[in-house]
């Protein structure tokens, strides 16, 4: 008898399974199956699993075949053969799901789709593990929930929030503020198996459908069946056409088997296969190391030694008397408490993960507080910073809140009185920022990408089954550290598996992973070229700077001692504590003891219908009336809408262009695209076709439902989310029964005279010719997509005349010229728009004394889906908006570094430069993710503004909508300003 065996040793899990053939069917029958996961012991866990086998495959020979993302190694080192695991998946689906016309299969750190009907194509994430396994049990950990139970929760969904899912980190990123805002853990469970699906059809399908009977693989997609119920609802499949069959789990497994019986030649015993398979567990493979942290014990002692003298003094509050000051960290991942007495002494601290719900952290810590107090204290002042700042602020009647990069400085200072630079590195965060003349002179926060803080190596070390105080211990003296780079989150954690999968000790990846936290800070947060474009006196803090690990590879790669608190962890807290002695009121508005023990904490979810945005807002009720509205993109649901009253050239831009929807009936309806270079040439090209008595349709405005209109034919997950709205913006056009539509490519834009060349970026420039390739609802539409040079007049009418006279026959070459001429002219009128009403913006804020920011981005960041409504939460702090081609012709071109051939990137350099020459003007610039000549302009924007004295602020976006992350840059700009000109007063 021959037992045909199939091992598939996955990023995550080893799954085993043994089959044999029936001798009466003739079938291959699966004898046995196990599904477990390797926590990194890939090869000792694939013996384990051969053992617990021995009794199903007795003293058959066997004929075996390897299969997954960490079985090639295995394979390779043993001699046993290896089957690519995405044709595995086709040998099982062939086997034994032979009705299907699609398969997903996602597993730990892997994602497939395979089409198996009309044209065959396999398709596979890459080193991304954004949307699989790995990702799921990332966000339980986020939840402080189980697998398991995280899909109970999503069962019990209400609503759906948008959360990014290429990365874990984004996704932290927007599921955190939900969470400190009250959201639902049950309609946040649900998002992330919805942002799973996001991830599997924009990321791999790409353009191609999804339809008839799909085939689900996979432990993910096997074990959660909230993830099967949003598969199907997202993919409208009945129950008839969506499969989850009970080989989900080992179906890569199986199919390596069936790869077995039909090519390998070799056979072995179980006695021969399980010592080849041990003598690989022995094998070490060598990987790129590094220097020790520590070269022994005494260097550990004295670096300890030093440390350690950063300390401050400590009293026990139930020994003390007097008046108190409270502050409250309510970060990413941890909450935090100080109580400070009246010599800046310590009474108390706390320290803790949130565990998904800081409300009821500090309500607990709160009564404990007032217990150990008692009536010897009084509580004279509280303040509370961090991601939760606005929901605790209003939950528990804290008197002041602080924008976090403040609280880092004020307790910053109070260790060291000359510090010049700082850096927190926590949870999900790394918040860097120069100090000079006593203020706040530069920041530096992390995009939305948290690689290697806190957060990932705890949970790294979690999945590894130790504490992150554990394995933080592990690295100090690992003689060769691996060598893991400055990278992506999701990349690192790759080639930490590999690392492991290699024979690397945990020590040696403890240690590794702590030099690429430094490393991210040091070379993609900061962009620090030298230890002194840092400081002299640098200032360490945050809960992941209590990894000695992590400190030490921060001196040795600036080549300098820091000053790490031994408070660390508490910075924030500590310095809100310290905002709070300051500030303190003649009577403390926190709430009672009484209060804290009846406190209770509802939130709904409802539609706000104050604008045309309707935002998604999650209330939170508290006692005594107080609530807390979060989710909103401008004042009005909070009774704030006398702010939004302020000049704002966004909103006037946008309006201004809604006029050009209005069109006569004419000869054809044309659709135009409402997106990317068409916000900007909008004027010309509808006067120009009404002209030629066409009536224009435009397609609506964006927003979430279009993009997901035309989700399933974007080919690229990397391209800008700009561009992916146009797909939507397409079959908006198409459902408006259009009779054509008129979309053309542009390799040029219109010369403004500024720069040495005037080239629209290529995805603005070709997007057309991308379209019409991977949409296959434009197949037999009337698509129009000339290559025109708008600039260049004579060829543009040549241009337009060889397309619109041969095509319709009311129109001639004169009329096309008279299109032309007034097209031209309408454009003009639009500029000359802008500018007056840029020049009314900016005499309106002298007149009231308010501050301008210059909202630097391109023109189609006046989009409300794209920009999320920026432009109103800017507004909403007291500032006047001003767009970059309201200003920069208000300015000389600057001299920058590059060669500067964008228009749209002159008008850009040119509003910064405008900036800095204005003292009641602050610079900030939105790009979209994706953008790649933004590179470019960043490095110069920041050029311009720092050189001019200003703070430079750059707000990424794209499709995700939680502003969490602008909130904290917009606050700190303004922050820092408020306290140059305090500090200039003084003087």
């Amino acid at each position: 008898m021959n037992v045909y065996l199939g091992i598939d040793i996955g990023s995550t899990t080893v799954k085993l399974v043994a089959a044999g053939v029936n001798d009466a069917t003739g079938r291959l029958e699966i004898l046995y199956r196990k599904y477990e996961r390797h926590f990194s012991k890939v090869r000792e866990k694939a013996c384990e699993m051969l053992r617990d086998a021995k009794q199903v495959i007795g003293d058959a020979n066997i004929c075996v075949a390897i299969t997954g993302s960490a079985g090639l190694g295995v394979a390779k080192a043993s001699g046993v053969d290896f089957v690519q695991e995405v044709f595995a998946t086709r040998k099982c689906v062939g086997t034994f799901v032979p009705k299907a016309d699609v398969v997903i299969e996602l597993g730990g750190e892997d994602a497939k789709i395979v089409f198996l009907t009309g044209q065959l194509e396999e398709r596979m994430n890459g080193s991304c593990a954004g949307g699989t396994g790995a990702f799921i049990d990332q966000m339980a950990v986020l939840l402080d929930v189980q697998p398991n139970e995280l899909d109970a929760l999503s069962l019990k969904a209400e609503r759906i929030y948008t959360i990014a899912s290429r990365c874990g980190v984004f996704a932290k990123s927007d599921i955190q503020p939900l969470l400190n805002e009250g959201a639902r853990k049950e309609d946040v469970a649900a998002s992330i198996f919805q942002a799973v699906v996001n991830q599997t059809v924009a990321g791999l399908a790409q353009g191609r459908e999804i339809e008839g009977d799909v085939v689900f693989l996979g432990g993910p997609l096997f074990f959660f069946k909230g993830l099967q119920k949003r598969f199907q609802e997202t993919l409208q499949l009945s129950d008839e056409h969506a499969h989850f069959p009970e080989l989900a789990p080992y179906a890569i497994a199986a199919g390596a088997a069936v790869y077995a019986k039909d090519t390998s030649e070799k056979t072995y015993t179980y006695q021969e296969l399980l010592d080849t398979l041990e003598k690989t567990a022995n094998i070490r493979v060598k990987t790129a190391t590094l220097e020790p942290l520590f070269q022994g014990e005494e260097a550990y002692i004295e670096f300890r030694r030093r440390h350690n003298s950063h300390d401050i003094m400590r009293e026990n509050v139930t020994m003390y008397s007097g008046k108190a000051y409270l502050g409250i960290d309510c970060g990413s991942t941890t909450t935090k408490l100080v109580l400070i007495g009246e010599n800046h002494q310590i009474l108390f601290n706390y320290y803790s993960p949130n565990k998904g719900n800081p409300v009821d952290v500090v309500r607990e810590q709160l009564i404990k507080l007032y217990e150990l107090c008692g009536d010897r204290i009084r509580i004279a002042g509280s303040a509370v910073t961090g991601y939760g700042e606005a929901l605790i602020l209003n939950a528990f009647g804290v008197d002041h809140g602080l924008v976090e990069t403040m609280a880092h400085f004020k307790a910053a200072r109070h260790f060291e009185p000359d510090v010049d630079f700082i850096i927190d590195i926590g949870g999900q965060d790394i918040k860097c920022f120069k100090i000079a003349n006593n203020c706040i002179d530069n920041i530096s926060l992390n995009e939305a990408c948290s690689s290697g803080c806190g957060s990932f190596i705890e949970t790294f070390a979690r999945s590894m089954g130790y504490s992150i105080e554990e394995f933080c211990r592990l690295g100090l003296f690992a003689e060769h550290p691996i060598d893991l780079g400055s990278r992506c989150t999701v990349f690192m954690n790759s080639s930490v598996k590999q690392a492991q999968k290699d024979g690397a000790g945990i020590d040696a990846i403890s240690a590794g992973l702590s030099v690429s936290v430094v490393k991210n800070a040091l070379y993609k947060v900061i962009r620090a070229h030298s230890p002194d474009d840092l400081g002299k006196h640098i200032v360490v803090q945050g809960g992941t700077f209590l990894n000695d690990a992590i400190l030490r590879s921060f001196e040795m790669e600036i080549g300098r001692n820091v000053t790490r608190p031994v408070i660390s962890g508490l910075m924030g807290a500590y310095g809100a504590a310290l905002h709070a002695m300051a500030n303190e009121k003649e009577t403390s508005s926190l709430i009672s003891l009484d209060e804290l023990k009846n406190f209770t904490h509802k939130t709904t979810s409802v539609k706000c219908g104050m604008c045309t945005n309707h935002c998604s807002l999650t209330v939170s009720m508290f006692p005594g009336g107080r609530k807390f509205i979060s989710g909103n993109r401008c004042e009005r649901p909070l009774g704030g809408g006398d702010k939004l009253k302020l000049p704002n050239l966004y909103e006037y831009k946008l309006n201004r262009l809604q006029q050009y929807r209005k069109s006569q009936p004419g000869k054809a309806r044309i659709g135009i695209p409402f997106g990317l270079n068409m916000f900007e040439l909008l004027p010309f090209w509808h006067t120009f076709l009404t002209h030629l008595d066409f009536e224009v349709v435009l397609s609506d405005v964006s927003t979430r439902a279009m993009y997901a209109q035309g989700q399933n034919s974007i080919p690229s997950d990397t391209v800008c989310y700009p561009a992916k709205l146009m797909h939507g913006h397409i079959e908006n056009l198409l459902s408006k029964g259009v009779d054509a539509i008129f979309y053309p490519c542009m390799t040029y834009n219109l010369d403004e005279h500024r720069t040495a060349n005037c080239y629209n970026c290529p995805v603005v420039a070709y997007y057309p010719e991308l379209l019409k390739a991977n949409m296959s609802h434009l197949q037999g539409v009337d698509f129009m997509m000339p290559y025109i040079e708008l600039d260049r007049k004579k060829d543009f009418l040549k241009t337009a005349c060889a397309l619109f006279v041969k095509k319709y026959p009311h129109i001639n070459k004169k009329m096309v010229k008279q299109a032309a001429e007034a097209g031209y002219a309408e454009l003009d009128r639009y500029y000359a728009d802008i500018a007056a009403q840029g020049k009314e913006a900016i005499a309106y804020a002298e007149e009231h004394g308010l501050e301008i920011a210059v909202l630097a981005g391109r023109p189609y960041h006046i989009d409300p889906e794209i920009n999320h409504g920026i432009d109103r939460l800017i507004q909403s702090y007291n500032m006047v908006i001003v767009s970059e081609d309201a200003v920069a012709p208000l300015a000389e071109m600057p001299t920058v570094n590059v060669l500067n051939q964008w228009t749209y990137h002159s008008r850009m350099y040119a509003a910064a430069n405008w900036a800095v020459h204005r003292p009641d003007a602050q610079l900030i610039q939105l790009v979209s993710f994706g953008c790649g000549i933004d590179a470019v302009t960043t490095d110069e924007m920041r050029a311009i503004t720092e050189e001019g004295g200003k703070i430079y602020t750059q707000l990424k976006i794209d499709e995700i909508n939680n502003l969490g992350a602008a909130k904290i840059r917009i606050r700190s700009m303004l922050a820092a300003v408020e306290e140059g000109k305090q500090n200039a007063g003084n003087a």
